[in-house]
Protein backbone atom coordinates (compact mmCIF):
# COMPACT_ATOMS: atom_id res chain seq x y z
CA UNK A 1 0.00 0.00 0.00
CA UNK A 2 1.16 3.59 -1.01
CA UNK A 3 1.22 6.20 1.78
CA UNK A 4 -0.17 9.24 -0.56
CA UNK A 5 0.53 13.01 -0.38
CA UNK A 6 -2.30 14.57 -2.74
CA UNK A 7 -1.17 18.72 -3.20
CA UNK A 8 -3.50 21.40 -4.86
CA UNK A 9 -1.00 23.39 -6.64
CA UNK A 10 -2.38 27.21 -6.86
CA UNK A 11 -1.85 28.59 -3.09
CA UNK A 12 0.40 25.48 -2.14
CA UNK A 13 3.11 24.65 -4.59
CA UNK A 14 2.96 27.80 -6.42
CA UNK A 15 1.91 31.54 -5.52
CA UNK A 16 -1.94 32.05 -6.39
CA UNK A 17 -2.14 34.36 -8.95
CA UNK A 18 -4.37 37.82 -8.71
CA UNK A 19 -7.06 36.57 -6.28
CA UNK A 20 -9.78 34.31 -8.93
CA UNK A 21 -7.28 34.57 -11.44
CA UNK A 22 -5.20 31.64 -13.06
CA UNK A 23 -2.14 30.72 -13.72
CA UNK A 24 -1.96 30.77 -17.42
CA UNK A 25 1.69 30.99 -18.58
CA UNK A 26 4.97 29.59 -17.40
CA UNK A 27 6.12 32.89 -16.63
CA UNK A 28 3.61 33.20 -14.01
CA UNK A 29 4.07 30.12 -12.21
CA UNK A 30 6.12 30.81 -9.26
CA UNK A 31 7.20 28.33 -6.46
CA UNK A 32 6.21 29.28 -2.85
CA UNK A 33 9.14 29.37 -0.72
CA UNK A 34 9.61 26.32 0.91
CA UNK A 35 7.60 24.36 -1.27
CA UNK A 36 10.39 22.27 -3.17
CA UNK A 37 11.97 21.25 -0.02
CA UNK A 38 8.58 19.78 1.47
CA UNK A 39 7.84 17.81 -1.81
CA UNK A 40 11.72 16.67 -1.38
CA UNK A 41 11.41 16.01 1.82
CA UNK A 42 7.95 13.64 0.91
CA UNK A 43 9.86 11.69 -1.75
CA UNK A 44 12.40 10.69 0.51
CA UNK A 45 10.35 9.56 3.11
CA UNK A 46 8.74 7.84 1.03
CA UNK A 47 5.30 8.83 0.45
CA UNK A 48 3.97 8.73 -3.39
CA UNK A 49 3.50 12.82 -3.99
CA UNK A 50 0.25 13.85 -6.24
CA UNK A 51 -0.71 17.00 -8.00
CA UNK A 52 -4.39 17.01 -7.87
CA UNK A 53 -6.08 20.76 -9.33
CA UNK A 54 -8.64 22.39 -10.49
CA UNK A 55 -7.40 24.35 -13.78
CA UNK A 56 -11.26 25.11 -15.23
CA UNK A 57 -9.52 28.52 -16.98
CA UNK A 58 -9.17 26.01 -19.59
CA UNK A 59 -12.88 25.27 -20.16
CA UNK A 60 -13.72 29.15 -19.53
CA UNK A 61 -10.93 29.42 -22.79
CA UNK A 62 -8.41 31.76 -20.42
CA UNK A 63 -5.68 29.23 -21.92
CA UNK A 64 -4.81 26.20 -23.21
CA UNK A 65 -3.96 23.04 -22.66
CA UNK A 66 -0.59 23.81 -23.98
CA UNK A 67 -0.38 26.62 -21.65
CA UNK A 68 -0.81 23.76 -18.88
CA UNK A 69 1.14 21.77 -20.34
CA UNK A 70 4.20 24.05 -20.27
CA UNK A 71 3.65 24.94 -17.00
CA UNK A 72 3.95 21.39 -16.00
CA UNK A 73 6.97 21.59 -17.37
CA UNK A 74 7.94 24.19 -15.37
CA UNK A 75 6.66 22.90 -11.95
CA UNK A 76 8.10 19.26 -12.91
CA UNK A 77 11.89 20.36 -13.89
CA UNK A 78 12.21 22.40 -10.55
CA UNK A 79 11.03 19.58 -8.63
CA UNK A 80 13.31 17.15 -10.19
CA UNK A 81 16.03 19.80 -9.56
CA UNK A 82 15.15 19.91 -5.71
CA UNK A 83 15.36 15.91 -6.06
CA UNK A 84 12.43 14.57 -6.14
CA UNK A 85 9.64 13.76 -8.46
CA UNK A 86 5.61 13.59 -8.57
CA UNK A 87 4.13 10.35 -8.91
CA UNK A 88 0.87 11.88 -11.36
CA UNK A 89 -0.70 15.32 -11.91
CA UNK A 90 -4.62 15.23 -12.25
CA UNK A 91 -6.27 18.09 -13.34
CA UNK A 92 -9.80 19.30 -13.70
CA UNK A 93 -9.88 21.51 -16.70
CA UNK A 94 -13.49 22.05 -17.05
CA UNK A 95 -15.87 25.00 -17.23
CA UNK A 96 -17.03 25.16 -13.04
CA UNK A 97 -20.33 24.71 -14.41
CA UNK A 98 -20.06 21.61 -16.30
CA UNK A 99 -21.16 19.06 -13.77
CA UNK A 100 -18.45 16.85 -14.21
CA UNK A 101 -17.35 14.12 -11.53
CA UNK A 102 -13.63 15.38 -11.58
CA UNK A 103 -14.06 18.53 -10.34
CA UNK A 104 -12.88 19.20 -6.82
CA UNK A 105 -14.19 18.68 -3.95
CA UNK A 106 -15.86 15.80 -5.76
CA UNK A 107 -13.03 12.36 -5.41
CA UNK A 108 -12.65 12.10 -9.46
CA UNK A 109 -9.13 13.43 -9.65
CA UNK A 110 -7.71 11.54 -6.26
CA UNK A 111 -9.59 8.18 -7.82
CA UNK A 112 -7.52 8.89 -10.90
CA UNK A 113 -4.57 9.39 -9.63
CA UNK A 114 -4.65 6.12 -7.11
CA UNK A 115 -5.84 3.68 -10.24
CA UNK A 116 -3.81 0.71 -9.72
CA UNK A 117 -2.72 1.47 -6.81
CA UNK A 118 -3.52 0.97 -2.86
CA UNK A 119 -3.75 3.77 -1.27
CA UNK A 120 -2.82 3.45 3.03
CA UNK A 121 -5.66 5.99 3.55
CA UNK A 122 -4.13 6.26 7.56
CA UNK A 123 -1.16 7.65 6.33
CA UNK A 124 -2.50 9.41 3.41
CA UNK A 125 -2.99 13.66 3.38
CA UNK A 126 -4.28 15.74 0.93
CA UNK A 127 -2.86 19.68 1.57
CA UNK A 128 -4.58 22.40 -0.05
CA UNK A 129 -5.47 26.14 0.62
CA UNK A 130 -9.27 25.94 0.21
CA UNK A 131 -12.55 24.23 1.40
CA UNK A 132 -12.88 22.34 -1.17
CA UNK A 133 -9.22 20.42 -0.54
CA UNK A 134 -10.59 19.59 2.64
CA UNK A 135 -13.45 18.26 1.71
CA UNK A 136 -12.36 16.30 -0.86
CA UNK A 137 -9.38 14.50 1.68
CA UNK A 138 -12.12 14.03 4.21
CA UNK A 139 -14.41 12.59 1.51
CA UNK A 140 -11.65 9.64 0.37
CA UNK A 141 -11.29 9.44 4.21
CA UNK A 142 -7.84 10.70 4.30
CA UNK A 143 -6.28 13.38 6.68
CA UNK A 144 -6.93 16.45 5.33
CA UNK A 145 -4.28 19.81 6.39
CA UNK A 146 -5.16 23.46 5.15
CA UNK A 147 -2.35 25.92 4.06
CA UNK A 148 -2.51 29.43 5.13
CA UNK A 149 -0.25 29.97 1.98
CA UNK A 150 -3.35 30.68 -0.59
CA UNK A 151 -6.37 32.76 -0.28
CA UNK A 152 -6.87 32.37 3.12
CA UNK A 153 -5.95 33.21 6.79
CA UNK A 154 -6.72 31.12 9.88
CA UNK A 155 -9.89 32.89 11.27
CA UNK A 156 -11.34 32.52 8.09
CA UNK A 157 -10.97 28.73 8.22
CA UNK A 158 -12.01 28.39 11.78
CA UNK A 159 -15.06 30.98 11.04
CA UNK A 160 -16.10 30.70 7.64
CA UNK A 161 -15.51 27.13 6.64
CA UNK A 162 -18.21 24.38 7.09
CA UNK A 163 -15.92 21.58 7.32
CA UNK A 164 -13.05 22.00 9.48
CA UNK A 165 -9.54 20.43 8.30
CA UNK A 166 -7.92 18.25 10.77
CA UNK A 167 -5.18 20.92 11.02
CA UNK A 168 -3.73 23.79 9.94
CA UNK A 169 -0.10 25.01 9.37
CA UNK A 170 1.03 27.86 7.80
CA UNK A 171 2.89 26.78 4.61
CA UNK A 172 3.19 23.68 2.35
CA UNK A 173 7.09 22.75 4.04
CA UNK A 174 5.44 23.14 8.05
CA UNK A 175 2.59 21.04 6.72
CA UNK A 176 4.94 18.63 5.64
CA UNK A 177 7.39 18.87 8.44
CA UNK A 178 4.71 17.96 10.70
CA UNK A 179 3.66 14.74 8.50
CA UNK A 180 7.37 13.71 8.08
CA UNK A 181 9.66 14.67 11.29
CA UNK A 182 6.76 15.26 13.85
CA UNK A 183 5.15 11.38 12.60
CA UNK A 184 1.82 13.80 13.75
CA UNK A 185 -0.96 11.22 12.28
Amino acid sequence: MKKFVFLDRDGVINKNPIYLDYVKKPKEFMFLPGSLKAIKLLYDAGFTVAVISNQGGIGKGLFTRADLKAIDKKMIQGIKKAGAELYCICYCIHHPDHGCACRKPKIGLIKRAVKGARADKKNSYFIGDTERDTVVGKRFGIKAIAVLSGYNNRRDINTKWKVKPHYIAKDLYRAVRDIVLKGRR
